[in-house]
């Protein structure tokens, strides 16, 4: 099922026809409240009643115009000052094939230290560095090392699937960065990716400790970008059994997903955080996280349903 889900966020056809059809629409609500910033900004409110909050992303990748990622880094600008002037606490992650890094990787980076300059004047928390497929991770990798000395307030996302990331942990550990560690949701072959479930959350929980204990003076906030409740208990213990409290942690799921344990874990003094996505071009995005949990397809197949 994995498979087949991966391949159809690829499919060019689909893509271009699947976002057509009332019914994909109509389940896709299950993961985003809306096309629009508005709509991530409403449900970002109703999160703070429950001490929640949030990550915004705009969906879309891989651009063919320079003009197109000026326009990327305007909206997220454009969201920064909409977030702090509704005083949620709210964080942006972008990707860097939205600002441009196919084109000419010196436009990702200008687009990227803006985000990072305006995000630290307005107080308004860390500016996130999505991972895309395995093509990108080094240079995304590299230019987060490059921006880190001057802007401290960028973040990078790690895939523990990926059998380079506990290098790239230890590489990016010393320059004190923030991590959110995530499983990966990408096809990626045997060769440089673990396949086996069991391979990924070994890799996940080392990494994780790894950050939490040998970072502890170093590293930064660790995201732990999962849903998976059984991984968050196993790295809470051994950070407990370490010393270190939760608030070296933040828990971060998706918007939709777990909703029920997302309250309980924030109203158990976990930080907590909901990746709210909005935007026009969800199909890949939404077809790739019915990927990570196969058993969502189910709850969708039900939303389509006119009853």
């Amino acid at each position: 099922m994995r498979r087949v889900l991966l391949w159809a966020a690829r499919n060019r056809w689909l893509r271009d026809r699947v976002p057509r059809l009332w019914f994909a629409r109509r389940a896709v609500r299950r993961f985003m409240p809306g096309e629009r910033l508005e709509d991530a900004l409403d449900a970002a409110e109703r999160l703070k009643a429950t001490g929640i909050g949030a990550l915004f992303t705009h969906l879309g990748e891989n651009l063919v115009e320079a003009s197109e990622a000026d326009a990327v880094s305007a909206h997220y600008l454009d969201a920064l000052e909409r977030i702090r002037a509704r005083g949620i606490d709210g964080e942006i992650s972008v990707k860097l094939t939205q600002l441009g890094l196919d084109l000419d990787a010196g436009l990702a980076r200008r687009h990227l230290a803006a985000l990072a300059t305006r995000a630290r004047e307005l107080d308004a928390g860390l500016v996130w560095i999505d991972m895309e497929g395995s093509a990108y991770t080094e240079a995304t990798v590299a230019l987060y090392e490059e921006l880190l000395p001057e802007h401290p307030n960028l973040g990078i996302c790690l895939q523990a699937y990926l059998r380079r990331t506990a290098a790239d942990v230890r590489r990016l550990l010393p320059r004190g960065p923030h991590i959110r560690m995530v499983k990966g949701a990408y096809d990626e072959p045997e060769r440089i990716a673990y396949r086996s479930r069991a391979e990924v959350d070994a890799s996940y929980l080392a990494q994780c400790i790894v950050i939490l204990t040998d970072g502890r003076e170093r590293a930064g906030r660790l995201g732990l970008g999962t849903h998976d409740v059984r991984l968050i208990e196993q790295v809470a213990a051994a950070a407990e059994v370490a010393g270190i409290g939760p608030e070296a942690y933040e828990v971060e799921m998706l918007y939709g997903i777990r909703v029920d344990r997302q309250r309980r874990l924030a109203a158990a003094g976990y930080p907590t955080r909901t990746l709210i996505a909005y935007g026009e071009f969800w199909y890949p995005w939404y077809v790739r996280r019915l990927a990570e949990r196969p058993a969502n397809v189910a709850f969708v197949l039900r939303q389509m349903l006119p009853w």
